[in-house]
């Protein structure tokens, strides 16, 4: 930032000032209060309600075109009528039907746009963090037209990560056809992504926190009431076309009591170890695929052989596979005919994400989750049954403990799990087990499934959303009270006197300058009076050539901050709202890093405090090891 003051100014507000008179109060230049909902955001959220229209028609869409292209690919007929790769009865030449449709998606990807590979989630991140928001137009029908196609032909993956990434563009290039800024792309990009899960799952809560804890990055509301809305209106949207039937129906489970809920809690941290372990083996086959001597065109193709092998032995793990998830959570698979489906659809899965294809990611993990979690429930109630256990809780569980350690989405796991089901009784088991996972993901693994591609390309995604220190402090809270003041009428010697007699110069860079009542005209400079080329003899107030730049006692430090940068000027002047031109003090960049050392130290107090605990917890483990070995 310059290290000048308004006092270089030219421009004010209404006529100039003569320089020998001074700038009057009038014109002075006072922080913006900040509104968190003004008129701008009910436009915004007016374009998200018809954003999610649209998004909800495209999940519908995309949908049927899923349906068409399998419908074609595994039973040669013409058809919309819902089907599943499961039931087709071509033998071992299914094994070359995925190839066949990676094909298609790799030349796409090489001659439309490399964005359509992957599941789309951690593109539109990058977009938001590192593009403004601005995805490209062709992504809104090359995204979902390679996903069908992917998916169709017996791709592992889910329609709802294309439907998200769909959602986002069409928000993003409404933000882009209109004129907006790109904190209102974003929100728009956020809302198109909510909007899209909302169609596809009839889950609007789960989609607004999805989109809150992976792409806003905020929790603020005029990005949460637009974005909000849009999930509002996408689930009616799907209602419309799908009814209020969950998606994945299960039969009522009953309460469980606290032994019950402790073996939840140990299969949610149990699955966030596989969790980890799933998110390492998808880039680890990325990698292996970074090192084959071939174009990244001809990956999909090379995955999707074992996608055609493992779909010739394992037939359920074609496509999305929803009725999978059902069938787990609903009891009415085995314990074997479960590991085999949760098995081979993480081998097909993984492969398949990691060759760069376009799918998505949340059915595949919710199949593997449930499974893995159904059948550590069941061991649990084989072994203890006085516990109580549940398999089919166990399998909510680790349904959304899955994911919840993979993406580290944890609120939005646990209310997707209970949307999706309407088993409000599985909250608790819920809490437990989504927490227990998410804590042991952070634990073992930087970077989570959505962020590590990112990451890799060195875009820094933040994990921690806080309030803002500068937004709880008041000015007067920082500022330095009673400054150091320059009279308008004296002479620019008198004041370069002062300064050497006082010695205010070495501690102060800018005085405030007032009237022979006492009263603010502007701000001086130090390098301003001991300018050799200003004449001695003028009084200072000839050297204001602006309107003072001021802040408000109770003004936010976040205000001031951002009064400071858009001045572009080192220090305020302080006044109350009841007294503009009373100076009561300034407040500094200095000023301002001392309210972020005291956000520092306070987050140092508290590491100190734990490794503290830890140090203690040590001795004490230290001397009841040597009691019991020297007794």
């Amino acid at each position: 930032m310059p290290d000048h003051d308004v006092s270089r100014s030219t421009t004010t507000v209404g006529l100039p000032v003569a320089p020998s008179l001074g700038p009057t109060l009038e014109d002075a230049r006072v922080p913006r209060e900040t509104r968190s909902v003004d008129r701008r955001v009910i436009a915004i959220t007016a374009l998200a309600a018809l954003l999610a229209v649209a998004a909800g028609l495209v999940a519908q869409a995309l949908t049927r075109l899923i349906f068409l292209v399998t419908n074609l690919a595994f039973y040669g007929r013409l058809s919309f009528a819902a089907a599943s790769p499961a039931g087709n009865h071509l033998g071992a030449a299914v094994v070359a039907v995925p190839i066949l449709g990676a094909l298609a998606v790799g030349l796409m990807a090489r001659f439309g746009s490399p964005a359509i590979r992957g599941h789309g989630i951690p593109e539109a991140m990058e977009q938001v963090l590192s593009n403004q928001s601005r995805i490209p137009p062709r992504m809104t029908f090359l995204k979902p037209l390679s996903a069908a196609i992917a998916i169709g032909t017996g791709g592992p993956f889910g329609a709802e990560g294309p439907i998200i990434a769909t959602g986002g563009a069409l928000g993003s290039l409404l933000g882009q056809l209109l004129r907006t800024t790109a904190v209102e792309r974003k929100t728009l990009l956020a809302a198109g992504a909510a909007a899209g899960m909302a169609a596809t799952f009839g889950s609007p809560v789960s989609a607004v926190l999805l989109a809150v804890e992976l792409l806003l990055f905020e929790l603020r509301p005029r990005s949460l009431i637009p974005v909000a809305m849009a999930a509002a209106v996408a689930a009616a949207v799907r209602i419309a076309f799908a009814g209020t039937a969950p998606v994945f129906a299960m039969p009522d489970i009953l309460q469980p009591a606290p032994a019950a809920l402790a073996t939840y809690v140990a299969i949610g941290a149990l699955t966030g170890v596989a969790s980890v372990g799933v998110t390492r083996a998808v880039y680890a086959i990325e990698d292996g695929f970074a090192r084959l001597p071939v174009h990244w065109m001809w990956w999909p193709a090379i995955g999707a052989v074992a996608v055609g092998v493992v779909g010739l032995v394992a037939p359920a793990t074609l496509g999305v596979g929803y009725e999978n998830i059902e069938h787990v959570l609903g009891g009415a698979l085995g314990a074997g005919a479960i590991a085999w489906l949760a098995g081979w659809k993480l081998v097909s899965w993984s492969i398949a994400l990691g060759s760069g294809t376009s799918g998505g990611t949340l059915a595949p993990l919710f199949t593997i989750g449930g499974g893995l979690g159904a059948l550590l429930g069941a061991g649990a109630a084989a072994l203890v049954p006085a516990a109580g256990v549940d398999p089919r809780i166990a399998a909510l569980v680790g349904m959304a403990a899955m994911f919840a350690g993979a993406s580290r989405a944890v609120l939005a796991s646990i209310v997707f799990a209970f949307e999706t089901t309407r088993q409000p009784i599985g909250l608790l088991p819920l809490l437990g087990g989504c927490t227990a996972a998410y804590l042991v993901s952070h634990l073992m693994m930087r970077h989570s499934i959505m962020t590590e591609k990112i990451a890799r390309r060195g875009v820094r995604v933040a994990s921690e959303y806080e309030a803002d220190l500068l937004d709880r402090l008041h000015v007067r809270d920082r500022a330095t009270p009673a400054p150091a003041c320059v009279p308008g009428a004296d002479t620019v010697a008198a004041a370069r006197a002062w300064l050497a007699a006082s010695g205010a110069a070495a501690s102060h860079q800018g005085f405030p300058v007032l009237d022979a009542d006492g009263l603010l005209t502007g701000v001086v400079l130090r390098r301003e009076l001991l300018d050799p080329a200003a004449d001695p003899a003028v009084p200072v107030a000839t050297l204001l050539r602006g309107p003072p730049v001021i802040t408000y006692e109770d003004s936010s430090l976040r205000e001031a901050v951002e009064h400071l940068v858009r001045a572009g000027v080192g220090r305020l002047p302080v006044v109350r709202r009841d007294a503009p031109r009373r100076v009561i003090g300034i407040l500094t960049r200095s000023d301002i890093l001392g309210a972020h050392q005291r956000g520092m130290t306070e987050t140092h107090d508290a590491q100190r405090t734990l490794r503290g605990w830890r140090a203690r917890a040590r001795r004490a483990t230290g001397f009841l090891r040597r009691r019991k070995l020297g007794g």
